[in-house]
């Protein structure tokens, strides 16, 4: 059982919103691992490009048996041409195209032990049980991870089986928790008060801890772990602290993350006692699916055959074998007293002829991340069964279900669907037009879906894909149509023709735009009255948002996922029906950036400290050479220069020298001054205004709360940060002037060593000027670099240095890097890690491919029933899933809220209309007819910001506007169809949003 011998480098860019999610040993497990995948029909195919996108070492697909008709709903790495062919071998080539650093290979021979001895982990899905069970105790017996997986029309199941002493090395997705220490006490137990921040904590008694950065209490910094003890005040009791020095100040509490170790029954005895992942609600049913499965296997056994589809002859024999399979073992070993639900086991039986891919991306999703964590240690695995339906996709209880007939096999790509939906729905499908906004992960295994589902394939059907980002490398860990020959392509354009291979009767149409109000004469009325719904792959919540407003505006249905790490949702919204879409309470805030005076004087958070460092790049390489390269044109007097409030951006970019650099030593001269004026000199000035000491007028410490009193450093080129930051500031400064730059670390300890500390008279006037101090030094500070800069603008312009988050080679992450870790330790805040650094100034959204191809799934089931005709609230579903900690949830919808002022009811779908076909009305008697229909007096009446009318205006104004045509009072675009108009009525409250009033041109 060795691990795959390689020395391939990880490609850190190419897995870099992965590696947020799993880490740096875990991808480097992953990247070594052995796996044998025995199945290749849908689900084995998603299973299979999970495994390969993620990178793991090599991966060996076994299935013999030929290519058909009913594979090609799901299997998306077949086609019509590999009928009669090998699955595996016809799947091989597809799927090694993925990803260049996964071995792909394909065995045809029959599993044995010997075989098995070669993996870490053997996967079986669309296999008999006796395989199973004969597979499975070879694997328990030594000590190869064994997962079974198999759907059946609308239900899925998944067995782990990890042996019997599994170590977790990392249980939870989660950071370990990190927070700031106000005080530390001496004595047994000691007591540790965290600063006010500590809202972002939620330590819990027995979590183990460490810590860090502490002044006076050193004896704590880098300890063995210790365990906690929550109290009722929120204090931390950390253990004996009596022999301790006194604390004084700073310093930092983390959480340790501790392995634990898990036991996994064999399948044989998992069979029979199973113990099941669900809510506990829902563990009679989950129970009852597991004897369904057992009668489908047992009715296999002793037909040769499946259950024909919708054949009602063969669902009563499942059921009967059902029954016969007497109750199952509790955990402890005593039978269930549950009674088996017959009609459950029937409706099982009856679609679990068909294949379907929205089924196989879900199950596919949860047992290629199980797979990771046998090979990685990472997240807790399964224990052991998890059973999912959607059988809340077929037709409401009293409406008809698809006869035999309809789902009987025709010899065409969709058998494996129309089995379980029957033909005239696939028709119904064939004739749907989408709108796809978004072609990055979640899109693309939309994307995916809509082919194998057809979705669109018919005469009037089609797809719209819009999106205006490009391809990049990170991207193809995750985004299964894109491969590297794509980069700088548009995504809408390559995933379009990707799509068109997978099917092609499927019309994709794609636009390279996004959807805002700047392309609303695109994506107006003419578009979206021949779209039948929407669906929404999007990144923030903002855009999610104005999607979802245009989805009420013109009343069609919204499909929308998105994910977090192992985390992802998918939802849907129908008008009329469900809720509309509302974006997290807290999204509004999301993206706000902190109060600048917080971020630049008094940093709490490493969120701070990061900001921070951003800004100092921005201002130092970016915004600075652009504003010296527009003097003295811009900024031809030195008040000019103090009215443009560049005056402490150009002091900064100036430094410590006077003239332009002229060699890598200028370079590394200037960095150094910057260094002592960032972490040293402006640390001392600020402590001069605001001293450790300093009291409020309430009478309470300055320097309290979440205001930790900062500390000046000391350069040492010994420390590495130090020597990070002058390195990066001085090759980004070389680069800005255009010299060449050097990575030479001992050289550059050399000459610092002889480099003397920068004018104290020079720092002054810098940090004056930083301060916005109305001082002379200020004041001289401008003029002096006014007539600097005229000098300094004769020669070649500067290069403005834009941010590269995925660069790694162009020291501007190390800057940010560097920049943040020492302002940390000045402030006594958390250091952030090279990766976490790099994740919140790119904004980066931590992501894997599983969570991805999951919520798609979960997206393609909702479809189902949304195409399927007009459905009650509670057949929709609301899912949310968390793949790291095996939590899986669907949930009905909410109604849409009902509003009411007066007489009137109404919900966020509701809208008054003027049909159009009628003469043109002037505003005088659209007025009368509103009032006519509403009973209520219009006070005002607006277009967009535009005021069209208000009761409070004067008679003569009235008159005026009264008599004249409506669209001669507005603005109209190009191919608008209907003017939407706000109303305001007469006693109305401030927070009422009335129904808008639709008048059709």
């Amino acid at each position: 059982m060795d691990t795959l011998e390689t020395s391939k480098l990880l490609d850190k860019e190419l897995y870099s919103r992965q590696l947020y999610v799993l880490g740096l040993p875990a991808m480097q497990r992953i990247q070594g691992a052995k796996v044998l995948l025995s199945g290749l029909q849908g689900l084995g195919a998603e299973v299979a490009k999970n495994l390969v996108l993620m990178g793991v070492g090599s991966l060996t697909l076994h299935d013999p048996h030929p290519t058909c008709w009913s594979d090609l709903a799901a299997q998306f790495l077949l086609s019509e041409q590999d009928l009669g062919r090998s699955r595996a071998e016809a799947s091989q080539k597809l799927l090694a195209e993925l990803n260049g650093a996964v071995q792909v290979s394909v065995y045809t021979g029959d599993i044995t032990k010997d075989l098995l001895l070669d993996f870490q982990v053997v996967v079986l899905t669309a296999s008999r049980l006796e395989e199973q069970l004969r597979v499975g105790t070879l694997c328990h017996e030594h000590g190869v991870c064994f997962l079974v997986a198999d759907t059946r029309g609308l239900v899925g199941q998944l067995f782990c089986d990890f042996g019997e002493n599994f170590t977790v090395q990392d249980p939870t997705e989660a950071e370990p928790l990190t927070a700031n220490i106000q005080h530390i006490s001496q004595g047994s137990p000691g007591i540790l008060t965290l600063r006010e921040e500590a809202g972002t904590h939620h330590f819990h008694t027995g979590d183990w801890v460490t810590f860090s950065g502490i002044e006076g209490m050193v004896e704590l910094n880098g300890c063995d772990p210790r365990p906690l003890h929550v109290r009722e005040d929120g204090t931390l009791e950390i253990g004996d602290t009596t022999a301790f020095s006194c604390y004084l100040r700073g310093g930092a509490v983390t959480e340790v993350k501790r392995a634990k170790t898990v036991s996994h029954e064999p399948l044989d005895t998992a069979l029979l006692q199973p113990r099941v992942v669900a809510q506990s609600a829902q563990k009679v049913r989950a129970r009852c699916l597991h004897q369904s499965f057992r009668a489908l296997h047992k009715f296999q056994q002793l037909h040769g055959r499946p259950p024909k589809p919708w054949d009602p002859v063969d669902a009563e024999m499942v059921v009967d074998l059902a029954q016969a399979m007497g109750p199952l073992k509790g955990t402890e070993g005593e039978p269930l007293e549950e009674q088996l639900d017959e009609a459950l086991v029937r409706t099982v039986a009856l679609s679990s002829a068909g294949g379907l891919s929205p089924m196989a991306a879900v199950l596919g999703a949860v047992a290629a991340q199980e797979v990771l964590k046998a090979i990685s240690g990472k997240f807790m695995p399964l224990d052991q069964w998890l059973y999912f339906d959607a059988l809340d996709c077929l037709p409401e209880d009293g409406d008809p279900f698809p006869n035999p007939e309809d789902c009987a096999p025709r010899r065409c790509r969709y058998d494996g669907q129309t089995a379980v939906f029957g033909t005239n729905f696939q028709e119904k499908l064939s004739h749907q037009h989408y709108l796809l906004v978004g072609a990055g992960a979640v899109g693309c295994e939309l994307l995916k879906s809509f082919a194998l589902m057809g979705l669109g394939a018919g005469d009037g059907g089609g797809v719209t894909v819009a999106d205006m980002d490009h391809v990049e490398l990170s991207n193809l860990s995750r985004q299964f149509l894109f491969r590297s020959q794509d980069i700088h392509r548009k995504k809408a354009e390559v995933a379009a023709e990707a799509t068109r291979r997978l099917n092609a009767d499927l019309q994709v149409t794609p636009l390279n735009l996004q959807l805002d109000p700047t392309t609303e004469d695109i994506f107006g009325d003419d578009f979206f009255s021949g779209v039948n719904g929407v669906a929404a792959a999007l990144d923030t919540f903002e855009a999610r948002d104005y999607v979802a407003a245009r989805c009420t505006h013109f009343l069609k249905p919204l499909l929308e996922a998105g994910t977090m790490g192992t985390r992802g949702s998918a939802s849907v919204f129908i008008p009329h029906v469900t809720e509309n879409y509302k974006a997290p309470s807290d999204a509004a805030s999301e993206d706000a950036p902190d109060p600048v005076c917080t971020v630049r004087y008094i940093p709490a958070t490493t969120e701070h400290t990061v900001q921070w460092a951003k800004g100092e790049f921005d201002d130092l390489f970016c915004e600075s050479a652009k504003t010296i390269n527009s003097h003295p044109q811009a900024l031809s007097s030195p008040e000019d220069l103090v009215k443009s409030q560049k005056q402490p951006l150009l002091q900064t970019m100036r430094g410590v020298l006077t003239e332009r650099p002229q060699t890598w030593q200028d370079c590394v001269l200037w960095a150094f001054g910057h260094w002592q004026l960032r972490f040293h000199y402006g640390i001392t000035q600020l402590l001069r205004t605001y001293p450790p000491d300093k009291v409020q007028e309430d009478g309470t410490p300055f320097w309290s709360g979440p205001k930790q009193c900062p500390q000046p450093l000391k350069f040492d080129a010994s420390q590495d940060m130090h020597l990070l930051y002058v390195l990066a500031a001085a090759n980004l400064y070389a680069q800005m002037h255009g010299l060449p730059g050097s990575q030479d670390q001992t050289a550059l300890r050399g000459l610092l060593n002889l480099l003397p500390l920068p004018d104290p008279q020079n720092l002054d006037r810098i940090f004056a000027s930083e301060l916005e101090l109305d001082s002379p030094s200020g004041e001289f500070g401008c003029k002096q670099l006014h007539e600097d800069l005229k000098t300094w603008s004769k020669g070649p312009p500067l290069k403005p240095l834009t941010f590269e988050k995925d660069n790694d080679s162009n020291f501007h992450v190390d800057f940010v890097v560097a920049a943040a870790s020492l302002r940390a330790q000045n402030y006594g805040i958390p250091v952030a890690s090279h990766a976490e650094t790099k994740r919140i100034v790119g904004r980066i959204i931590p992501a894997v491919v599983t969570t991805t191809a999951a919520v798609a799934g979960l997206v393609g089931l909702e479809l189902y029933k949304v195409v399927g005709g007009p459905r009650p609230r509670h057949a929709f579903r609301h899912s949310y899933l968390h793949l790291a900690e095996n939590y899986f949830s669907r949930w009905v919808p909410k109604a849409p809220d009902i509003q009411k002022f007066h007489h009137l009811k109404w919900t966020c779908w509701d809208r008054l209309e003027v049909p159009a076909g009628q003469p043109e009305r002037t505003l005088e008697s659209l007025l009368a007819h509103i009032q006519e229909l509403q009973g209520l007096r219009v006070t005002m009446l607006l277009h967009g910001s535009a005021l069209l009318y208000s009761a409070g205006w004067s008679e003569e104004k009235q008159t005026q506007h009264l008599s004249r045509r409506v669209t001669d009072l507005v603005k109209k675009v190009p191919g608008q169809r209907v003017l939407v108009l706000e109303l305001g009525y007469e006693g109305e409250e401030d927070d009422t949003n009335f129904p808008r009033l639709h008048y059709k041109l």
